[in-house]
């Protein structure tokens, strides 16, 4: 028969071993999104798809975590982390020092950039041509400040969501668009009229977003984006959204 203190030292050896393993290590992985910005992220036939949402779910098979997607806008994404709402943020989000400040960043996972989305036929043929112009940004995205700093002659029209802002193109509304690369080249491959300039604004990296006080869940995810990069998994996701090698 065990003593008394045998128990009580086998149940605290059992404590220590149950705190060793985190209790929300095989809970879902909350993931915010706005799913508006295909191929990145979009909704097709009533579900989510493109090329960070596949990604996302690969992570979450490679860490044996279930993924759990909540939709709200751009503008929402990094607050939701800041309140606990979210573990992580994806949604060709752009990783930038501001940003940094508030939310810790995996490795960065495609390269990206700013470009301009504008009518074959219209006045903006280069970056100058920009200036005096109206130009649709989405709010929330890196587009705004960077058009107020470089860009200040420009007629910013902010909307809330990216198919606004290239509507606004279509329909004459607005003489361009400034977004990301990927969803630029594929909007304009579905509008004859409308085409991207070769001259980028910018080129930068797209980054996972997590909340600061999840330091092992960005080093669980970079060592789980290692992994898809050496299986294949990744070049396969990238070929399929983009029809180019990996970047």
């Amino acid at each position: 028969m065990k003593t008394r203190r045998q128990l009580l030292t086998a149940a605290l050896v059992l404590g220590l071993a149950w705190g060793s393993t985190p209790a929300h290590a095989q809970d879902p992985l909350r993931v915010v999104t706005d799913a508006t910005f295909p191929p990145m992220e979009f909704v097709k036939d009533g579900q989510r798809t493109g090329f960070d949402i596949e990604l996302i779910e690969a992570l979450g098979k490679a860490m044996n975590r279930k993924i759990e997607w909540i939709d709200i806008d751009f503008k929402g994404l990094i607050p939701a982390l800041q309140a606990g709402r979210a573990d992580m943020a994806v949604s060709a989000i752009y990783i930038t020092d501001a940003r940094r400040n508030v939310v810790d960043f995996t490795d960065p996972y495609y390269a990206g950039g700013l470009v301009v989305l504008t009518r074959k036929d219209g006045p903006v043929k280069t970056l100058k041509d920009l200036d005096g112009r109206k130009v649709s940004v989405q709010v929330g995205t890196k587009s705004v400040n960077y058009l107020k700093e470089h860009y200040p002659k420009v007629q910013r029209v902010e909307v809330e969501k990216n198919q606004e802002m290239f509507n606004l193109v279509q329909v004459g509304r607005a003489d361009a668009a400034v977004t990301g690369k990927p969803a630029a080249k594929l909007f304009a491959q579905s509008a004859p009229g409308l085409t991207v300039l070769d001259e980028q604004i910018t080129t930068e990296q797209y980054g996972i977003a997590v909340a600061k006080n999840q330091p092992e869940l960005t080093a669980a995810l970079n060592a789980a984006l290692k992994q898809l990069k050496a299986d294949g998994t990744y070049d396969r996701i990238v070929t399929k959204w983009f029809e180019a090698g990996a970047k």
